[in-house]
């Protein structure tokens, strides 16, 4: 049964301010209330994480790991319960979430791993030099977590981005307490994973403080953690007003603390010459597939496709259009998002030079209907509205002079999360002039695939230069995500009774460099 209830450090608490849940799909109220987070319930939360911090970073790193594996195992447990209210709350379809739920349930036992390898802690040891002169000190270095961590849940994603997603399972990876703010779009959903995280902490025995859930609709509650002295980073993953407000926040304390920031990006896609000329067809079905997937709201949805003007790009724009009519309205996630698609869209269409391909079938209030749009390459240098994001199921073709144009057009645009090439072997040499443009714009460079999916591995690179996220040296998915919430100590000249056990010399279990050489 949910309560409706925040959880503050093992108390659930209720409020005098509530607000109720409403279906993705009709706006149709789903019980219970739940109670906004009052000042004190977010003092008191970052209070407790506060104080379970030194307990909890301090813990071995097996504990740790094991405490990632229980969490994933009650989270898992919760099987159908989880998914028929994430349903509702979302308009989600069901197979949908429950991948989204494995995915959930994988990176957090994904980070388990990492935990115990122990390599992310950057271990290194410089043995003194004292007959040189001047004499070299002993010096040994290894990350600690930066403190308790504020999460923001994310709307596109009730399960994988938000309460025990990538930013709360890198975050207590690397030893950080978390508090996290629900999204108020899936509060139900956001209760039923937090409560399988305080049996997790509870089986585990660790401090409550460890972990809580702060609900709410205004942007009081998020500047409110964000200010909060005890914090000491931020994850979040949605618009680039809502992040950039964060980092404003974060930066005016006192203390400023960083903001890792998921934003915008419209994920650059490139159709090279020969690769249009032999797949015409095949390019146009896949594409129109990737844009409308989940009613287009991914953050790495295929926003601008550009392509060199031919007899073969004509025939890509034409079965985008046939392609498109077979595409079903899809229930977007809120009503403010789908009003802000809607708007969107009449933007491009307002916009000199923009022509109409094609649309997908139109639904109710509550869906997307799809949309793409052609456009000259003058034309869309012409105007920059053309190049921001509309986030929902509508994609831009842009039709080129030459590929000369293209790299111009990609030397223009803002930071990405992705660039996509699709070529052929005989598109390898202009190909590889494009490379340089896209490592400096993009955090992943993608090859004859499209951008929609992304693996939870250790490669990954979820990130990009601003405005795709606040900081484009991190990534919020893979286990390179742990760093954001690290920083390097130095233990200079230190005696080896107060050393930690990691940096001792002797036989380790992880990988360390000894004066400048790699040992395992």
């Amino acid at each position: 049964m949910l309560t409706g209830n925040n959880l503050v450090a093992g108390e659930w608490r209720g409020g005098a301010a509530t607000f109720t849940a409403v279906t993705a799909a009709g706006g149709a109220s789903v019980d219970p209330a739940f109670a906004e987070a009052s000042a004190a319930d977010i003092a008191d939360a970052c209070a407790a994480a506060a104080a379970a911090q030194p307990t909890f970073a301090a813990m071995p790193l097996s504990q740790r790991a094991a405490f990632l594996r229980l969490m994933a195992d009650k989270i898992d447990a919760l099987g159908d319960t989880l998914t028929q209210r994430a349903m509702a709350e979302s308009g989600l379809p069901e197979a949908r979430l429950n991948g989204e739920r494995g995915r959930t349930v994988g990176q957090l036992r994904l980070f388990a791993d990492e935990v115990e390898n122990g390599a992310w802690q950057g271990l290194r040891i410089d043995h003194a030099i004292r007959d040189r002169t001047p004499p070299k000190p002993d010096l040994r270095m290894r990350r600690l977590p930066l403190g308790p961590v504020a999460v923001f849940g994310a709307s596109n994603f009730p399960l994988a981005f938000s309460v025990a997603g990538g930013d709360t399972a890198s975050a207590l990876a690397a030893g950080c307490c978390v508090v996290v703010k629900g999204h108020p779009a899936h509060p139900g959903t956001s209760e039923l994973v937090a409560g399988a995280i305080l049996a997790a902490i509870r089986e585990a025995g660790l401090p409550e403080g460890v972990f809580s859930l702060l609900n709410g609709t205004g942007h009081s509650l998020g500047e409110t953690l964000v200010k909060d002295p005890r914090i000491t980073a931020v994850g979040f993953t949605g618009s680039r007003a809502g992040g950039l407000a964060l980092m404003n926040h974060a930066a005016a304390r006192p203390v400023p603390i960083p903001v890792y920031a998921e934003m915008s990006s419209v994920n650059p896609v490139v159709v090279m010459p020969a690769r249009m000329a032999e797949a015409a067809d095949e390019l146009a079905a896949a594409y129109v597939g990737s844009l409308a997937l989940g009613a287009g709201q991914f953050c790495t949805n295929p926003g601008i496709l550009l392509a060199v003007k031919s007899e073969a790009t004509s025939r890509f724009v034409a079965g985008v259009g046939a392609a498109l009519g077979s595409i079903p309205a899809q229930t977007m996630l809120t009503s403010g998002i789908q009003n802000a698609f809607t708007k969107g869209i009449a933007v491009i269409a307002a916009q000199p030079g923009a022509a109409l391909v094609g649309t997908g079938a139109q639904g109710t209030q509550a869906c997307g209907q799809a949309h793409v749009y052609t456009v000259s390459g003058a034309d869309f240098r012409a105007n920059r509205a053309l190049a921001d994001e509309v986030f929902g199921p509508s994609s831009i073709i842009v039709t080129c002079a030459d590929l000369a144009e293209v790299a111009a057009i990609l030397e223009e645009m803002e930071g990405q999360l992705t660039a996509t090439l699709h070529m052929a072997a005989d598109d390898y040499a202009e190909a590889r002039d494009l490379l340089p443009i896209l490592e400096a714009r993009a955090g992943r460079i993608i090859a004859n695939a499209w951008p929609t999916g992304v693996e939870v591995t250790h490669a990954m690179v979820h990130g990009g230069p601003f405005p795709a996220t606040s900081d484009g040296r991190s990534t919020s998915v893979g286990t390179l995500a742990i760093d954001r919430f690290l920083r390097p100590v130095s233990y200079q000249d230190m005696p080896a009774a107060l050393l930690p056990k990691a940096l001792l010399d002797g036989p380790s279990p992880v990988l360390r460099r000894i004066d400048g050489t790699f040992h395992a």
